[in-house]
């Protein structure tokens, strides 16, 4: 038996950028935002800043209430504790021990390989165009000097989770392979629903799991990211991947703009 939830509470998400109505590149915040709306919570965005965040990274959050401001950041950390505080229902809470660690297992091949293989493609192999970006509401002369300290410290990062002891070849080839496997998971799901419309979920339930929400955010911000156009070709050529984003997009983002 589900949890009776709470009212929903004022909440804004910040994104680091100033454009509404769209997605953005990182997908940990449209992770955040379809976990959100999966819950059917409103809520409002605005820019924001690293250095504001708790945690010092995007997203994060302010939620109003009883008349006080707070603060999180942090994508799974502000679901977690929206679900305890029963603002959102555990979309896990249903799943089998086994179901559950392989969800676990898929967020974290998605958010602890992959964003990291990704990372290298966006700020090493397409800095320029990754710099122009992130940087674009900063002067030309300090665009260059903040490049350099983003880009040393994730050269840093890199180097110290280790896909920086790789070629750019095999951190290429890892990246096609585990969008290979996810896109043979989504497929096996969509092959299941093919005539049913509206969303299908990646382990072919009849209800997202908290993977759902990092699968679409991956997916989104490969399609949409200009500093990552091997990763949009990869995901491009995957049929069932497109149409699986497509298709959580038509449900819970009617009010963005589709990738071209």
């Amino acid at each position: 038996m589900a949890t009776s939830l709470k009212s929903t509470p004022s909440v804004t998400v910040f994104r680091g950028f100033p454009e509404k109505g769209c997605y953005i590149w990182s997908p940990f915040v449209t992770k955040l935002e379809a976990r959100l709306r999966f819950g059917n919570m409103n809520y409002n965005v605005d820019v924001g800043s690293p250095l504001k965040s708790p945690r010092g990274k995007l997203p994060y959050i302010t939620l109003e209430r009883d008349g006080q401001s707070q603060s999180m950041s942090d994508s799974t950390l502000i679901a977690k504790t929206f679900i305890e505080s029963r603002y959102l229902e555990d979309l896990n809470c249903r799943l089998s021990p086994v179901e559950k660690a392989q969800d676990l297992s898929l967020k974290a091949l998605l958010e602890d390989k992959l964003y990291f293989y990704q990372g290298h493609e966006r700020w090493v192999v397409n800095y320029y165009a990754m710099r122009a970006k992130i940087l674009a509401s900063i002067p030309w002369p300090v665009q260059v000097i903040v490049g350099n300290i983003i880009y040393n410290k994730n050269a840093r990062n890199l180097q110290g989770q280790g896909t920086g002891g790789f070629s750019a070849q095999e951190i290429a080839t890892f990246r096609q392979e585990i969008w290979e496997s996810v896109n043979s998971l989504v497929s096996a799901a969509h092959a299941q629903h093919r005539d049913r419309e509206g969303p299908f979920w990646v382990w072919g339930g009849d209800a997202p799991t908290e993977a759902d929400a990092v699968l679409f955010g991956f997916v989104v911000s490969a399609l949409i990211c200009g500093a990552a156009p091997e990763t949009k070709q990869i995901v491009n050529s995957y049929p069932a991947l497109v149409e699986y984003a497509r298709r959580i997009h038509d449900k819970y983002f009617p009010d963005y703009q589709l990738w071209e």
